[in-house]
Formats: structure tokens, C-alpha cells, sequence
């Protein structure tokens, strides 16, 4: 499940990565048919978005992990101080699951001997602490996502000669954009079809618009 989830999080990372600077370079190309303009947008939205997508990961992980260090913390305590109280509320734990209370007060004895914080941990708050979400690895994901999404329209919009510069590049965001929706799906288990008709839709509507926007404005500004 932890595969799962960190996968999702990868393709939605790289997913923001395709949106976001495949409608600032799009946009900067509706307006001027230079690379050098195109680039420099396409390249400072890039690293913005990777600062900003690793800063919110950090950020939010550091949070949960605070709440999870807290929650064991005051675990700890607890079983320093009342181990009876514990000792009953796992019993009555393994009891809502099931088990006889002869047999759910056999199993919460047992456990407490062998190892009364980490059994308490898992069981009651479901909880590892061994293996509590890293900011730091969580950060470096999102931004390496984020940068791998991106690097597509980037290079996309720059490769090709001005004609074909702006249809290159929406037909590789599509087609990105189509594969990240059924990943994602998939690994949701949601319609396939559903998911990719939404993504790509959607991004063809964020495309045409954002390229409308610099080619209005810099039609009127030029």
C-alpha cells in the first residue's frame, strides 16, 4: 500500500509538472515565436514549481510526523504511568476485533511482555515507529517528479522548428497526460477511460487557453 501510495504521488507530481509548464511555455509561444523568451519562461516555471511542490511536501510531511511523534510520545507516557489502563484498552481492542475475552486478555498479555510500546503503537495507533514518512525523502520526491513532468513540454515546445512548435508540443502533453490519468486510475482502481478523457479534456481546454491569453496579450502589447 505504501508503493501505492508514494506511485500516486509520483504520477500526480509529474502530472502538475506537465500542466503547469506546458501552459506557461505555450502561452509565452502564442506571443513570440523566439526560443530564448520560451526557454527562460519554460525553465523558471520549472523550478518554481520544483521549490514550491518540495517545500509543500516538506512541509505538510513535517507536520504529520510532528502529530505522529507527539502521539507516541504521550503513548510512551501513558504506559509508564497507568499500564493497567493500557493493558484493558488493548484488551478491548483485540475483543472489538473478534476474540473471546479470555483469549483477547491472554493475547494483550502476552504482547505487552514481549513489547508493550511497539505492540501498542500498532495496534491502537496504527503507527510504526520504526518507519514514520520522511520530509526529506518526501520533498526530494515531489521535486524529482515535478521535474521529470516538466522536462516533457519543455523540451517539446523547444525542439521543433516555430510552425510546429505549439501542435508538437499539445499533442506530447496529451499523450502524457492521457498515460498519467490511467496510471493514476489504475492504481486507484477507477474507470480507466473516465480518468483519461478528464485529464486529457482538461488539458487541452488549459493548453488552448493559455496559448489564446500570450497570443492576445502579445499581439496587443507587441
Amino acid at each position: 500500500m505504501d508503493r501505492l501510495n508514494w506511485l500516486r504521488a509520483a504520477v500526480l507530481g509529474a502530472n502538475d509538472g506537465i500542466v503547469s509548464v506546458a501552459g506557461i511555455v505555450v502561452g509565452v509561444a502564442g506571443a513570440t515565436a523566439q526560443r530564448g523568451p520560451i526557454f527562460t519562461a519554460g525553465l523558471a516555471g520549472l523550478v518554481a514549481g520544483a521549490v514550491s511542490m518540495a517545500l509543500g511536501e516538506y512541509v505538510s510531511v513535517s507536520s504529520q510526523r510532528d502529530s505522529e511523534q507527539a502521539l507516541l510520545t504521550k503513548e510512551r507516557h501513558e504506559l509508564l504511568q497507568t499500564p493497567d489502563t493500557e493493558l484493558a484498552e488493548l484488551t478491548a481492542i483485540f475483543e472489538d476485533k473478534g476474540l473471546s475475552p479470555d483469549t483477547a486478555a491472554q493475547v494483550a498479555k502476552e504482547l505487552t511482555a514481549r513489547d508493550a510500546f511497539a505492540v501498542h503503537a500498532e495496534v491502537e495507533l496504527k503507527l510504526d515507529p520504526e518507519d514514520l514518512a520522511n520530509p526529506w525523502h518526501a520533498a526530494a520526491a515531489s521535486a524529482a517528479s515535478f521535474v521529470a513532468g516538466a522536462m516533457l513540454p519543455l523540451v517539446a515546445i523547444l525542439l521543433p522548428p516555430a510552425t510546429f512548435r505549439v501542435p508538437v508540443t499539445f499533442i506530447a502533453v496529451l499523450v502524457a497526460l492521457g498515460l498519467a490519468g490511467a496510471v493514476s486510475a489504475r492504481i486507484g482502481g477507477s474507470s480507466v477511460r473516465r480518468a483519461v478523457l478528464r485529464v486529457v479534456l482538461g488539458g487541452a481546454a488549459g493548453l488552448a487557453f493559455t496559448y489564446g491569453v500570450g497570443h492576445l496579450f502579445g499581439t496587443a502589447i507587441g
